[in-house]
């Protein structure tokens, strides 16, 4: 993932304010250290978004956002370990107030194995019920007598190895709200679609969307702990809050279209699937996934979304073989070699077991 600069654009083609027109727009002065924040956007009044990188070796993988409430500041997303003391970081240079609250908007390793992190510096792990379930299945080595997805991730990451598994200990099941009277925060479960625990986090007063990973801003969706046709209803629940600026999982910010976009680049998918791969047997359907790929990336909707073959990182293949599986029942016979490791290569920059 490339870093993003405030006055590129936004791949919905809003472009970043500069800080200082954008403190103004918002009607009030740059906060004292926004400069050591770095790449933290202020996106309202004491709301911040971070973009992470997406690779196996980077600090901060998954985005980030923070809200300062009167007496503490909530995290969304506690990234990996390394990530979680960089956000901490850009938080302190912004106030003292204690970091009380970390959401993981699902289990994946770069959105809550930083959850230690936080938990050392006073914070509490919150998440949807789904990611404690996700875990029992993902964590055996903490779980269990197995090694699992920690021990997998931790072969390449030495935060990892210097920290431990932290499951979230305050958990919901629908949603769950933080207000102090002049920031609300709805942290919501709107259904099943990266995975079975998914959940965002809602702001109605200013209309932003911290999405986590049911939405991002271009090819990293990952759909192997999902279900794609729910995904897409889960989609539609998100649209209708009406979001003006939607923080994706991985990407640059953008505003509301992401949502459609998003939404079209799955519904595109699931339509040419259906339409050229369902009727056949898997080895015959295995060869119409170029062919998808060049009609979805004809698109300019959704060709953000379509991952580029031959790349170090292209999702697109299994992407294909999720959907064949879950219109026909049938898997997919192997793929090719290439989109195999790129596959296994996401696996690993998500903490997850690349087996």
């Amino acid at each position: 993932m490339c870093d993003v600069s405030r006055r590129e654009f936004l791949a919905g083609g809003t472009a970043f304010l500069s800080l200082a027109a954008e403190a103004e727009l918002l009607g009030g002065p740059i906060p004292a250290g926004m400069a050591e924040a770095g790449k933290a956007d202020l996106i309202a009044p004491d709301i911040y978004f971070h973009e992470g990188q997406l690779s196996d070796t980077a600090d901060a993988v998954c985005n980030n956002g923070w809200i300062i409430f009167e007496d503490y500041v909530l995290v969304i997303d506690a990234n990996f370990p390394a990530g979680a003391k960089l956000i901490i970081s850009k938080i302190r240079s912004l106030t003292d107030k204690p970091i009380r609250f970390a959401l993981d908007t699902h289990h994946h390793g770069d959105h809550a194995y930083g959850n230690q992190v936080f938990v050392e510096n006073g914070a509490v792990p919150i998440a949807h019920t789904g990611v404690i379930e996700e875990m029992k299945r993902y964590e055996t080595g903490y779980y269990g007598n197995q090694q699992g997805a920690w021990e997998a991730a931790a072969k390449g990451r030495v935060d990892l190895r210097a920290s431990k598994l932290k499951p979230p200990s305050v958990l919901f099941s629908k949603d769950l709200f933080f207000d102090d009277g002049k920031h609300r925060v709805e942290l919501i479960h709107l259904g099943v679609a990266h995975t079975h625990g998914d959940a965002v986090a809602w702001l109605p007063k200013e209309s932003i969307l911290f999405a986590g990973d049911i939405c991002v801003n271009g090819p990293y969706n990952y759909v192997g702990d999902g279900d794609v046709g729910k995904w897409v209803a889960t989609l539609d629940a998100a649209r209708k809050l009406g979001a003006k600026i939607v923080a994706t999982g991985h990407g640059p910010r953008s505003d509301g279209q992401v949502l459609d976009d998003q939404q079209a680049f799955f519904k595109a998918m699931r339509e040419q699937v259906g339409a050229l791969m369902a009727e056949r047997a898997p080895e015959e359907a295995k060869a119409q996934i170029e062919p998808i790929r060049a009609t979805l990336k004809g698109n300019a909707q959704i060709a953000r979304f379509v991952g580029e073959r031959g790349t170090g990182w292209d999702p697109f293949p299994s992407q294909v073989e999720k959907v064949y599986e879950e219109l026909t029942g049938k898997k997919l016979a192997a793929l090719v070699h290439e989109p195999q490791l790129a596959r296994h290569a996401h696996a690993r920059s998500h903490g997850l077991a690349s087996a």
